[in-house]
């Protein structure tokens, strides 16, 4: 504490002698925050070095199993680490280490005034000191007081310390981004030596890496992780640990980087997305210092499931399309599973190899969804026009004025029109004349806002197309708003972590399942009912044919030129979106020149899938609404057919493997104000 105090007063002193009289009297009171908070202090470990022992952050699955631990370290002594590695951390992080007292006292007054007279903002100093004493510190809060006992702490290090011990302990715990914590570790992995045979240019690119280990990682953005090394080799030359030609001969050299190995990732795109997800919540130093517990959502069964189903799937489309393993583009895939009940993310997969490509496609990749987003589109016709599943409209020929843009003219995917027939036909068998119709009457922003109700985050153009799919949305955000029709219009928020725990056991977050009614049951339930016959008999029936024969309910995707196919399907208890497609740059075009739908590349995945996933389950059913009955009609009129059948109809009792193309009748559920035989659908003006 005496030597604490000591450097505090020179502080003051140098404040008092520079003019700084304010600033110095504020010294004054500091001090007496110091006898009252010094109780509070974390105890140093003795020696410093054991501050680098923090337990490791570990994360688990939903039933207890250990996925990884990050935060991964090997120590070494300074006299085994290279030189040049030492004077760019410096040069980069707090070139004045050996001169200041643990705090850079002017930009701690400058920081300390910003958390002060700004309100919510708050600000640090981040000397080495001061960031080593952080680790010491369990709270996740970012206060006044926390900045200000990390600021003690640095002051109580340096005052029991040697500057070569700090210097030691900080470099052993520095974490770098792809598996690396501390120096060795990131030597090892991304140049494959020993950190005391890095030369100049490596050990200058390791030195930047700190600032934002997932943003600079050569593994994934090499060239920008260069520029970021210039930066470090600028600072070096600036501070006079090198000379301007050295910097320039060492940014104009390119370090070979080690093979990417297994033990330098995750090997998991859900692994990545969850601790994507902590830091920003939690920030870097807690999720890879902190030592905190995770239990997520995953279910190692169902990834398992999800990443054989994603390579089978996609082997099955190379061979549709004539590639094979040596070709040197082949297509992708993406896949979530959300458990309905919750919202939460029980399997996902970004691509078909982890290890050929890092890019996550389940939550980063933005693509159309085409005809997937016609639920929307019939959910909101039966709520703002009272259309149910036996209203009639035809299928014909479209063209609907934009002002100040060419006429849009949607075109059926057979290039035929049927006539006249009813609203769940016309989604049985993806019919766009008449979602084209319908997005007409009701409007485009009516479309957008019922997707976003239900989960979708992306932007979407105010777009007659966006009955189509024109805009662009991700796997999870499909998975997550077909997850409100499979609940009956109750929406859960999807989700990646259960439970956060700090080092202590104590819980520091736990997530609450919250339900929100934000669809009408009733009219939920038709567009349910409508999307088991795109299984059962429509565009989707491929399901049936690969062997899934519990009740389902889904909806194809195909996009122009057959850029993207999607399905997206779901059962009472698990929905689950599967995208395929090229990242850029090629169509899904099969051997014979014919175009891939979604139907024939992901809703075998999907069937595959869901197969195992339930195997062993009870099989269940869709639960009805009260104010729910079932009419048989005639599919081109709408009309009650002329021999009557039982007014009460149960989904059991429906032949799933039937085809008719178009059905003569089909089984229609209204509620008990429609009538069946109602007149033909508003007409396009």
């Amino acid at each position: 504490m005496k030597r604490l105090l000591i450097n505090i007063l020179r502080g003051i002193r140098l404040l008092f002698y520079s003019g700084l009289i304010g600033a110095a009297l504020f010294g004054f009171g500091v001090m007496g925050l110091v006898f009252f908070m010094s109780n509070d202090l974390p105890k140093l470990p003795q020696p410093l070095s054991r501050i680098i022992e923090t337990p490791q952050t570990q994360i688990y699955t939903s039933s207890g199993e250990m996925l990884i631990t990050l935060g991964e370290r090997k120590t070494v002594p300074l006299n085994m680490i290279s030189t040049d590695f030492i004077n760019a951390i410096l040069a980069i992080e707090d070139h004045r280490f050996f001169e200041h007292d643990g705090i850079n006292k002017l930009r701690t007054l400058k920081g300390l005034y910003i958390t002060l007279f700004k309100p919510g903002q708050v600000q640090g100093a981040s000397t080495i000191t001061q960031q080593l004493a952080k680790n010491l510190f369990f709270s996740f809060e970012q206060s006044f007081s926390r900045k200000f006992k990390e600021m003690l702490v640095a002051f109580q290090i340096e005052a029991t310390c040697s500057k070569e011990e700090i210097l030691h302990a900080y470099i052993n715990q520095i974490h770098f981004g792809a598996g690396a914590q501390g120096v060795e570790k990131a030597a090892r992995i991304f140049f494959d030596k020993s950190a005391v045979n890095l030369t100049l240019d490596e050990a200058a690119l390791l030195a930047g890496l700190p600032k934002s280990p997932t943003g600079y990682n050569p593994f994934r953005h090499y060239n920008r992780a260069l520029a970021r090394r210039n930066v470090v080799l600028n600072r070096m030359a600036a501070v006079g640990f090198i000379s301007p030609d050295q910097a320039r001969q060492a940014s104009e050299t390119k370090p070979l980087l080690a093979a990417k190995r297994t033990d330098s990732r995750t090997g998991s795109y859900f692994l990545d997305a969850l601790i994507s997800r902590l830091v920003h919540i939690y920030g870097q130093d807690v999720v890879y210092y902190g030592g905190i517990r995770v239990t997520t959502t995953i279910d190692l069964k169902l990834q398992a499931l999800a990443v054989q189903s994603i390579r089978d799937g996609l082997n099955r489309l190379d061979q549709m399309m004539g590639l094979d393993s040596t070709a040197p583009v082949r297509p992708q895939g993406a896949l979530v599973a959300i458990d309905t009940a919750s919202g939460a993310v029980k399997a996902m997969v970004g691509g078909r190899d982890y290890y050929e490509s890092e890019f996550n496609r389940a939550v980063n990749s933005r693509r159309q969804p085409g005809s997937g987003f016609k639920p929307f589109v019939y959910y909101q016709a039966f709520r703002q026009m009272g259309f149910h599943p036996a209203t009639v409209m035809t299928d014909r020929p479209v063209k609907i004025t934009i002002k100040g843009a060419p006429d849009w003219e949607p075109k059926n995917f057979s290039k035929q029109y049927q006539g006249d027939m009813i609203l769940k036909q016309a989604m049985t068998h993806s019919v766009n004349t008449i979602s084209a119709q319908l997005v007409e009457q009701i409007g485009p922003g009516a479309v957008i806002n019922l997707a976003k109700t239900c989960g979708i985050k992306s932007p979407l153009n105010e777009v007659y197309s966006i009955a189509l799919g024109s805009s662009l949305v991700t796997p999870l955000e499909m998975a997550s708003a077909f997850s409100t029709f499979a609940t009956q219009g109750v929406r859960h928020e999807p989700f990646l972590i259960w439970r956060v725990e700090d080092p202590f056991g104590r819980v520091i977050y736990e997530h609450i399942i919250q339900e929100k009614q934000v669809l009408e049951p009733a009219l939920v339930y038709q567009v349910v009912d409508m999307l088991k016959s795109v299984i059962d008999r429509g565009s989707g029936k491929s399901i049936r044919q690969h062997g899934f024969t519990r009740p389902a309910a889904g909806k194809t995707g195909t996009t122009d030129q057959y850029n993207d196919a999607w399905f997206t399907g779901f059962t009472p208890t698990l929905c689950v979106s599967i995208w395929t497609g090229f990242d850029k740059g090629r169509n899904l075009i099969d051997i014979n020149g014919t175009g891939i739908t979604g139907g024939r590349s992901a809703g075998p995945i999907w069937a595959q899938f869901m197969k195992e996933a339930l195997k062993g389950q009870p099989e269940r059913h869709f639960p009805i609404p009260e104010n729910i009955r079932f009419e048989t009609v005639v599919g081109a009129t709408g009309c009650f057919e002329p021999e009557p059948v039982p007014q009460v109809l149960d989904e059991r009792l429906t032949d799933v493997f039937q085809e008719p193309v178009p059905p003569s009748t089909s089984v229609v559920p209204l509620k008990p104000d429609q009538v069946p035989c109602p007149p033909h659908g508003k007409e396009s003006p």
